[in-house]
């Protein structure tokens, strides 16, 4: 995590929520007022965001005092207390709704995550996030994949290159995309490792024939021909499943071979995790 990224995310989210103040507070509660309250699970999850909250609320008051009772990655149930906060409750209450919905949708990712990682435990395949995240909180939401026990797959555009259909239909074909891509990475010298996209077997096939790339990914594709796929890529490339795979499915495509299975709804599919910041 890039800590001024970080920072700045927070303290744009900050001014987002605030504005010109928070009048609720400020109507009923004196500002010298000094409060305490706590995190409280409300359902069966994985535990991610700490470090982030923190941080808010460090940079709300820097004054506020943090008792953590429970970290990142740490499996909660209904009735956990994962940290009190005592301090003054106008700074409390400022950071209340920001901390709940950073923690609440990386946890609620994070959980769906482990969901998806037990169900090919024992297999070689790893679990892949993708690019649908919400803008600006990429790198939150990637983290509570970590978290969750899954893996990163690129950041964004500027850090691997992925051929996809459409770049491979504007290029002119398979050759013409990896032939440009190495005369790019060239010229720019800059070393990045290229994914190829494949529809079905014959691309797979003239990937094979042209070479010069790292890993080949099989968009949607059956259980059946990714067991081929697999054959005919024989250990040459590394292989990613992608596309409509589910809970249900997950098991059958890591059964056949494949090194990863990349997962959209990990982060744009989920259910935020109950919990609620409670006064004591």
């Amino acid at each position: 995590m890039n800590n001024k990224f970080l920072d700045e995310f927070i303290l744009n989210a900050i001014q987002e929520d605030i504005g010109d103040g928070d009048h609720s507070t400020l109507s009923c509660i004196p500002e010298n007022a000094i409060g305490k309250a706590h995190l409280l699970i409300k359902e069966t999850g994985i535990l991610a965001g700490t470090d982030i909250a923190l941080r808010v609320f460090t940079l709300i008051d820097k004054d506020l005092k943090i008792e953590l009772l429970i970290h990142d990655g740490v499996k909660v149930n209904p009735g956990d207390i994962v940290f009190n906060v005592t301090g003054k409750t106008h700074s409390i209450l400022k950071a209340e709704r920001l901390v709940l919905n950073i923690m609440q949708r990386m946890s609620g990712i994070s959980t769906t995550t482990s969901y998806y990682v037990e169900k090919i435990k024992g297999t070689k395949a790893k679990v892949l996030d993708t690019r649908k995240t919400t803008p600006g909180m990429r790198y939150l939401e990637k983290l509570a994949v970590k978290i969750g026990g899954g893996e990163n797959h690129r950041m964004g555009l500027y850090d691997m290159i992925m051929l996809k259909d459409n770049h491979i239909d504007f290029a002119g074909g398979i050759k013409n995309a990896i032939t440009k891509t190495h005369e790019y990475l060239k010229k720019f010298d800059r070393k990045l490792k290229i994914e190829v996209e494949t529809r079905n077997l014959d691309e797979i096939k003239e990937v094979l024939l042209i070479g010069g790339i790292h890993r080949i990914m099989l968009d949607n594709f059956t259980v059946d021909n990714t067991k081929l796929a697999v054959q005919l890529i024989n250990g040459k490339f590394e292989i990613e499943s992608s596309g409509r795979i589910t809970l249900d499915t997950i098991r059958s495509f890591a059964e056949c071979g494949v090194d990863y299975i990349s997962v959209g709804a990990l982060t744009h599919h989920i259910k935020s995790l109950d919990m609620s910041l409670k006064a004591i």
